[in-house]
């Protein structure tokens, strides 16, 4: 009889364990509680994080003048504005240009906004919103070089044999790789200050660069002018990236750009951008 009873104490015991081992359950009201998807977790948490390549004046750069560096530029305004419409704070990640689509892919940042061109690869890879930025008509892609050089410069062959730079992982370097001849030695860098800097001090011929970036560019550098030669590519505005699949996030995005394409508010910042930069002397990561 104590056998038995023996026996059944320890059955009691054990089912008592395994059951403690399971832990407690969650309840449906607790599931549905949890943030679901991205945007419900920004919500939660209270931030936007964004990352960017502050290089990249008038879209992103760097104030100095407080003794502190401060982000700033049209795209930080937009990030900004995207955080304040989704009623949360704003945390900016500075980061190369080519490491911002890992960020995104990992989760590490909630939204990438680069001067990013939309491309096909670029979307099979991430959730790209609706365009911002529209370029306006004197817009293009083309190459920075020396400036008693610029004319020569008039045809995708002149170009051939020589070494050109463009911003690592850019729409710049996808131009350079399928427009002109295979053999130019190409060299990506990280930022445009140190391809301009190449191309003054003879390290480089070319840089492939956006011209409204060159307009910067060139108060900086007066040594440097955009060559006669320009890509073929009918540019029509940036796109801001977030993690693939992330729906909700991406439709309360594109809710918040159509607003500010709407109202003309990037076309106000670049111009308050611009202003800003020249008038810190603005070296692109400065």
């Amino acid at each position: 009889m104590k056998k038995m009873l023996l026996i059944l104490l320890a059955g009691v015991i054990l089912v008592g364990a395994l059951t403690g081992c399971q832990g407690k359950k969650e309840s449906p009201e607790e599931k549905i509680s949890k943030p679901q998807n991205r945007l419900e977790k920004i919500k939660e948490s209270g931030k936007l994080v964004m990352g960017t390549s502050p290089d990249f004046a008038p879209s992103e750069f760097i104030d100095n003048t407080s003794g502190k560096p401060v982000y700033v530029g049209s795209d930080i305004e937009l990030a900004k504005y995207i955080a304040e419409s989704l009623g949360v704070e704003l945390e900016i990640k500075a980061m190369e240009f080519s490491a911002i689509q890992q960020a995104i892919s990992s989760g590490t940042i909630d939204i990438g906004i680069a001067g990013f061109a939309y491309s096909d690869k670029r979307a099979e890879a991430m959730g790209l919103t609706d365009k911002f930025n529209i370029d306006s008509e004197d817009s293009y892609q083309g190459l920075m070089v020396l400036k008693e050089h610029a004319k020569k410069y008039n045809t995708k062959e002149s170009f051939s044999g020589k070494k050109i730079v463009a911003q690592n992982a850019s729409l710049q370097q996808s131009l350079v790789e399928s427009q002109l001849p295979k053999d130019v030695v190409f060299q990506p860098v990280t930022s445009t200050s140190d391809g301009v800097m190449m191309v003054i001090t003879g390290k480089a011929d070319a840089m492939a660069v956006d011209s409204d970036n060159a307009k910067n560019l060139m108060q900086n550098y007066a040594e440097a002018e955009m060559a006669d030669f320009k890509f073929q590519y009918e540019g029509d505005g940036n796109v801001a990236a977030v993690k693939k699949g992330e729906t909700e996030l991406l439709e309360a995005v594109n809710k918040i750009i159509a607003e500010v394409n709407e109202k003309g508010l990037y076309e106000k910042w670049t111009e308050e951008a611009r202003e800003l930069a020249n008038t810190l002397g603005i070296k692109m990561e400065e």
